[in-house]
């Protein structure tokens, strides 16, 4: 039992605590309600819990091996919150209701886990402290109990920008706000990179 509460200790530390997949749930949430969102939420949820097993069942001895091949990942990761960031900043704020609007999708939220940083630390590191023997029981525990604690968190975020959306039905407010976002988005991205 002690060991099931320690794991989902570091499942709350690592998801709920500010990050860029978080950052995203929160502008999704305030621009298209909760839920639209939650395709994010559980898209970034599965995305994540699928790393975490990959990592579980032998990624975390890989990498090591293979600095390339860590550091890829890491510019990878950088390139696309940067990517995310910048896209974020340059949004109008204007609500044109004529025009095709993206929504958040599922695959979005899963591939912002595999290029994000902070997942894959959170996953090594977890894996690490966990589940170092690469036992399949373990693993799979500890996989459970993080999609539960992932998805609860991030979707925290996301009902926290749906509850800030009817503030921001100005063109003025949204930009305001996407740039804020988009701040955070980049500062998470570069301070990630130096973990």
């Amino acid at each position: 039992m002690n060991l099931m509460i320690s794991m989902a200790a570091f499942a709350l530390a690592a998801s709920i605590s500010p990050g860029p997949v978080n950052v995203v749930a929160l502008s999704c949430g305030a621009q298209f309600g909760l839920m639209p969102t939650l395709r994010h939420v559980l898209g970034a949820t599965v995305g994540f819990v699928v790393l975490l097993m990959f990592t579980g069942f032998g990624l975390h001895e890989v990498l090591p091996r293979y600095p390339l091949l860590t550091e890829l990942i890491r510019w990878a990761g950088l390139a696309f919150l940067l990517y995310l960031a910048v896209k974020l900043a340059m949004d109008d704020g204007e609500l044109d209701l004529g025009k095709p609007v993206r929504q958040p999708s599922f695959l979005h939220g899963a591939a912002m886990q595999w290029l994000n940083p902070k997942a894959w630390l959170a996953a090594v590191a977890g894996m690490g402290a966990f589940v170092a023997d690469g036992e399949a029981r373990l693993i799979s525990l500890f996989a459970l109990i993080y999609f539960i604690v992932c998805y609860l968190s991030v979707a925290c975020w996301a009902y926290a920008g749906a509850f800030l959306g009817p503030y921001l039905r100005s063109a003025r407010r949204i930009r305001v706000f996407n740039r804020s976002m988009a701040a955070l988005l980049a500062g998470c991205a570069v301070s990630l990179f130096y973990v």
